[in-house]
């Protein structure tokens, strides 16, 4: 009981610490992604800390297992290196006691993903996912950008405002260019229109955004060519159509488990076994971990921690191509993503008792050749 305090302690202090640096880089990097599409005029700025916030179990459900599987790769390291692991097998403690051992925190964080990747994830993107709708419903004048021409890359709109009102949300200056649809033997028009001053403006009942551009002129025309059309208004109604929020992932990842569990659906099977091999994946990779940990003093504890990190991502590379196949109708539900689970099974087991079989094989054939001899 004295060991297995100790090693569990040693092994969740460096999980914390492991998954906490792990998590900090991972939002680190989606932060600057965040603050580029707040710049762009995507979402408005006092939402961005708590989209952030929606979309951190996401990120902790695959943070997590990693951290485990490098925390076990260190403790049982440090064992070895500093010389306790032959103490303690001197004392008794063999590998299988030391997996045993292991798989105890392993299954405490393997059902803590559990829990965030069918409850906690699905709920946080939901809540990101229409928050973002509400944001960019609610844009308005919070996300434009002053001085600066944004262009948007589906409709080839350009937009240029040369100043912004915060306290009546109206902007001064509008400027914009898009291409008119036309057929496709036809010239290509352009429509410009300048305004004196713009503002947005939400529909009650359909709740699109349409933004209302008053004492202005609209020119459309060919580009290089003087023929053109002029148009001077007091009030021009556009509708501004929004690019779809959810992706084909969050679309599914957002799904409540409940109703993946009764859908026949092959995108639905395959959501349903990712969150379940999320936990899976747990146990599996400690066994994996504690195989590799085995290292001595000339090595040090940090020698075989580059293979184990490619093995672990073969693991989850593993998973995630087998969920596509199994999306696409290409991979068979049954025994869909337990098959990668299998054979890393089977190769943590060979890992972990390859001396053994070695030593066995050896044997064996030793006494054959006595035996002949």
């Amino acid at each position: 009981m004295i060991l297995f305090r100790y090693l569990a302690t040693e092994i969740l202090k460096s999980v914390f610490a492991v998954t906490l640096t792990l998590l900090a880089i991972i939002m680190s990097g989606r932060f600057v992604k965040y603050l580029a599409q707040v710049a762009a005029g995507d979402f408005a700025p006092d939402v961005l800390f708590l989209i952030m916030f929606y979309r951190l179990p996401g990120f902790l459900e695959v943070v997590l297992p990693l951290g485990l599987f490098i925390s076990v790769l260190l403790a049982c390291g440090r064992l070895y290196v500093d010389s306790e692991m032959t103490v303690m097998s001197a004392c008794g403690m063999s590998r299988r006691r030391l997996l045993f051992m292991t798989q105890l925190p392993a299954l405490m964080v393997a059902a803590v993903v559990a829990y965030i990747s069918m409850v906690v994830t699905p709920a946080g993107i939901q809540a990101y996912a229409q928050k973002l709708a509400e944001s960019r419903a609610e844009i308005g004048v919070k996300a434009a950008v002053e001085g600066r021409f944004r262009v948007d890359k589906d409709s080839g709109r350009v937009t240029y405002i040369e100043s912004t009102q915060r306290s009546d949300q109206s902007m001064s200056g509008v400027f914009i260019a898009q291409p008119e649809p036309v057929a496709e033997d036809e010239r290509p028009l352009v429509s410009v229109i300048t305004a004196d001053r713009g503002r947005f403006n939400i529909d009650e009942d359909s709740g699109l955004r349409h933004l209302i551009l008053d004492s202005g002129v609209r020119y459309v025309g060919v580009p290089g060519h003087m023929d053109f059309q002029v148009t001077r208004f007091e009030h021009l109604s556009q509708l501004l159509r929004d690019p779809e929020i959810k992706t084909y992932r969050q679309e599914l990842d957002g799904k409540d488990t409940r109703d993946l569990w009764g859908s026949g659906d092959l995108e639905d099977i395959a959501a349903l076994q990712w969150r379940v091999s999320l936990a899976l994946l747990v146990p599996i990779a400690t066994l994996i971990a504690v195989a590799l940990s085995k290292t001595n003093h000339r090595s040090g504890r940090y020698s075989k921690m580059f293979p184990a990190f490619i093995l672990y991502m073969f693991y989850l590379v593993g998973l995630n191509a087998v969920r596509d196949a199994i999306a696409k109708g290409q991979w068979p539900v049954f025994p869909g993503m337990g098959a990668v689970h299998l054979l890393f099974l089977v190769t943590g087991l060979l890992l972990l008792y390859w001396d053994s079989i070695r030593r066995h094989i050896w044997l064996r054939f030793r006494r054959a050749r006595y035996a002949d001899s």
